[in-house]
Parts: structure tokens; C-alpha cells; sequence
């Protein structure tokens, strides 16, 4: 029998944000700057009617996404953040952004497209095989999930990015429509059959 859900709560996320308002470097480093070239290259010049950021953070790779996409929903668990991305985005059309905390608040929408960008290795196993089951229950036909998680060994999250993308397989597809590892991050694109 499973224990209670295991993740990093909000409070975490806040007190990264009130300690600085961009904890991870999203604006200036090139690290993310590359990331979100490729992420977005991941994408292959698609166009999507309604998409579906998961810790959308600041709003960074939240511009690019915009692009591609008709409507796009960012979503983040931290007030802090979801204000900074709302201003980045006020009177732009077609981006919303919203405070929730996901898998339980998620949205009722269908999406073509869902991005978890470093995000899903805050859950733990089970809350993230919950997670994954209601956002393939979201996913229209012929949409996709793109995931991008660190790849290095790390004490503060619940999960490492090997055992999120290893699940990912488990539990979407064994194998993506679309793969790209380096030393740093994977990154896995699943489509579902349209």
C-alpha cells in the first residue's frame, strides 16, 4: 500500500521566488537559452490549437511555446512566479497563466500539446503516475506530451530525470516519436495516435 503523495510544496517555490525572482537563471543563462532552442525544435515547426505548459515559472519558455500555439495555458504552482509570467503576458492574446496546483487542480480542457519542462521530478512516483494518467486523459488525438528534466544526480527532488523519463515510457509510449539526450537533460516527445 502506497504512503501519503510526496512532492515539494508551494511554500518551497514561494520562498525560492521571494528570495529571488528568478531562481533558476530562466532570463540570462545559456544553459536555458540552449534548452529551450532545442525544446521548441522538439516541436517541429507544429502548430497547436490549445496547449498546455506544466511550471511555467517566469514565463520564458512560455514565449516561445506561444508561437506555436493558437491558446496556451502556463500553468505554476507559485503565486509569485504565475504574477511575474501574468505581466510578461498582459494584453497578449491567446496566453493565459494561472496559479494551480497540478495533478488536483487540473484543468477540465483538452490540450494538443502538454510541456513539462523540469517539472515532473518534484512528484513523487506515484503522484506523478497520477499526474501522467490525467494529462494522457487530456491529450486530444494526434497531440503530444514534451518533457525536458535535468539530468544530473540530484538530493533535493523527490524523483531524479532518469526515473521521470523512465516512467514517462512506462506509462505514455516505450518508445517517443522524438528523443533527444545529452549529458545535461533528456528530452522526450510522445504524440498519441491521432
Amino acid at each position: 500500500m502506497s504512503g501519503p503523495a510526496v512532492r515539494l510544496e508551494r511554500e518551497y517555490f514561494e520562498d525560492l521566488y521571494e528570495a529571488d525572482p528568478d531562481p533558476w537563471g530562466f532570463e540570462a543563462s545559456d544553459y536555458e537559452r540552449q534548452k529551450y532552442a532545442r525544446t521548441l525544435a522538439a516541436l517541429e515547426q507544429r502548430r497547436y490549437a490549445r496547449g498546455l505548459e506544466v511550471g511555467c515559472s517566469i514565463g520564458v519558455l512560455t514565449e516561445g511555446l506561444a508561437e506555436h500555439c493558437d491558446h496556451l495555458l502556463a500553468v505554476d504552482v507559485s503565486e509569485r512566479a504565475v504574477a511575474t509570467a501574468r505581466a510578461r503576458f498582459d494584453g497578449q492574446p491567446g496566453v493565459q497563466v494561472e496559479r494551480r496546483s497540478l495533478p488536483e487542480d487540473m484543468p477540465d480542457a483538452t490540450f494538443d500539446l502538454i510541456v513539462c519542462s523540469e517539472v515532473l521530478y518534484y512528484w513523487d512516483r506515484d503522484l506523478l503516475i497520477s499526474a501522467l494518467a490525467a494529462m494522457r486523459e487530456r491529450l486530444e488525438p494526434g497531440g503530444s506530451l514534451l518533457a525536458v528534466h535535468w539530468r544530473p544526480r540530484t538530493e533535493t527532488y523527490p524523483l531524479q530525470g532518469e526515473e521521470v523519463h523512465a516512467l514517462l515510457r512506462e506509462h505514455l509510449n516505450p518508445e517517443p516519436a522524438l528523443s533527444r539526450t545529452n549529458d545535461r537533460y533528456l528530452l522526450d516527445r510522445f504524440d498519441v495516435p491521432g
